[in-house]
């Protein structure tokens, strides 16, 4: 009776393995669309083949099944046991999420722009399905629901170039309620950018964000591509400024420069519609404005302007609630360790004075009358008109050919800012000239900053007298004389009759 009764079960565990058998190898299409449905799935057929894998070795211990279908029941257990697997690892990876919970722009102290990104797993969520479908904690929590692994990020433009340094960061490991931050500094200043995530098992996500303010720091950044300019004395200069808002507070600010001395006229502009400003106010849809500082040097140096001499300066963006405080700029000097101190946002800025020379030629008498055995001699001012000492003046001219020029001097070497000088040109014409009229060109060069400067050219009219005949002369004039005599004396004789 005993081994009847052995028998039938062995007939029923064989019956109930192959039914196992076919129910864990059955394949349902709906379980790649419902992914949690196929997990339950899976797990019930685990758990059927955990049942029959033991039972299958209660009997195997009693040597009342053989070594090969105790094989083919725990190939079948095991078999199982990786579907399940495999069914819970694609839930749980389905459910990973990596959330942008910050990201916060701010300028450093090297003037880099910087952004400072927080991310956060949101797959705490992985709870609810565990609950749903009962899933074993020990099972469960080796698989790690709630990690993140291997995660990869970087800041990309509209065109989906890296302006992030590192062009990519990691995160190894990022667990739930546990957010973690990134600092990137920016290749390329942008309010907007797409923040590109690699991570889990190959799954990527690239959101565009606009990129937030650091809200502590309470202050509007200033930069300048022109930090530096060469300007001519009685000239002007731009400098074209932009200005970033970094507060959560204050969004109005007054424009100031400090340090540039007070013979230096200076206002700022809106670059759009050339109105002066003086407070500038950002508002919700823009936190980032432009302006530009108009300067004005003087016509002449002065003991704060010297030529050559560079000026540093400032400008600066002051809260509206620090102007009161902060006094009036222009009635000292400013360190930058004192700016530092304010907490206000600055630029430092440099403005190099340069003159140039002039050369003012004035010559009194452009025409001259001459006969052909005399020396033309022409009187020439050289006036230095510019900003910038003048070098080796030269005087020269153009005359007709045979002719002779010289002059006294012919080289001035130095000629001062508004400084004048007489030099003398005197043309001699050529033996055997014919008589006429003749143009002679007076040409002056000379150097400013190792820079050619001409001044303008005078043309000077010389005319050739014929030579006079004194015997002719005298035969007319005698002529003349005896002709007014004889009407005369025809007149006095026609009265007396």
């Amino acid at each position: 009776m005993k081994r009847i009764f052995l028998t039938l079960l062995l007939l029923l565990s064989f019956a109930s393995g192959g039914a196992a058998q076919s129910g864990s190898n059955y394949y349902n299409p709906k379980d790649d669309q419902f992914r949690l449905l196929g997990l339950r799935r899976a797990k019930e057929a685990f758990e059927f083949a955990e049942q029959e894998f033991n039972r299958k070795k209660e009997l195997f211990e009693q040597n009342l099944l053989s070594k090969l279908e105790f094989d083919q029941s725990r190939n079948r257990f095991a078999d199982a046991e990786v579907n399940y697997q495999q069914a819970l690892l694609a839930v749980i990876f389905e459910k990973q999420y990596v959330a942008i919970k910050n990201a916060v722009k701010f300028q450093s102290k090297d003037g880099r722009k910087t952004v400072r990104i927080t991310l956060e797993n949101t797959s705490g969520g992985s709870g609810e399905f565990k609950k749903l479908i009962n899933v074993d904690d020990e099972l469960f929590s080796s698989l790690q629901p709630e990690v993140i692994n291997d995660v990869y990020v970087s800041l990309l433009n509209d065109d989906d170039a890296i302006i992030s340094a590192p062009y990519e960061a990691k995160i190894e490991k990022l667990i739930f309620g546990e957010p973690q931050s990134l600092t990137f500094s920016l290749l390329q200043d942008l309010d907007a950018v797409k923040v590109n995530l690699i991570y889990g098992s190959g799954t990527q996500s690239s959101k565009k964000i606009y990129l937030r303010k650091d809200a502590s720091v309470d202050k509007a950044m200033v930069q300048s591509e022109q930090f530096s300019q060469e300007v001519e004395l009685g000239g002007q200069a731009s400098f074209g400024l932009s200005l970033e808002l970094f507060s959560g507070s204050t969004n109005t600010f007054k424009l100031e420069v400090a340090n540039l001395p007070t013979q230096i006229n200076r206002y700022f502009v809106d670059p759009g519609s050339s109105a002066r400003l003086s407070y500038f106010k950002f508002n919700e849809s823009a936190n980032t404005r432009r302006a530009n500082l108009q300067v004005y040097l003087p016509d002449r140096p002065t003991e704060e302007v010297v030529i050559d001499r560079s000026i540093p300066f400032y400008v600066l963006a002051i809260p509206q609630d620090q102007v009161a405080s902060v006094g009036d700029v222009r009635s000292k000097q400013w360190s930058e360790s004192e700016l530092e101190a304010l907490g206000i946002g600055y630029v430092r800025l440099e403005l190099v004075p340069r003159g140039i020379g002039k050369l003012l030629v004035r010559a009194p008498q452009l025409y001259y009358s001459i006969r052909a055995d005399e020396t033309v001699r022409i009187p020439v001012d050289l006036v230095n008109d510019g900003t910038r000492r003048l070098d080796n003046v030269e005087v020269d001219a153009d005359v007709p050919i045979n002719w002779r020029k010289s002059f006294e001097p012919k080289v001035v070497e130095s000629l001062g800012i508004a400084s004048e000088q007489r030099a003398l040109v005197e043309i001699t014409p050529a033996a055997n000239v014919a008589v006429g009229k003749y143009e002679i060109r007076v040409r002056t060069t000379s150097l400013s900053d190792d820079q050619p400067i001409a001044g303008e050219d005078k043309t000077v009219t010389v005319e050739i007298q014929p030579e006079a005949n004194i015997l002719g002369t005298a035969v007319i004039i005698l002529l003349i004389l005896g002709l007014v005599l004889g009407i005369v004396i025809f007149g006095v004789k026609l009265s007396r009759r």
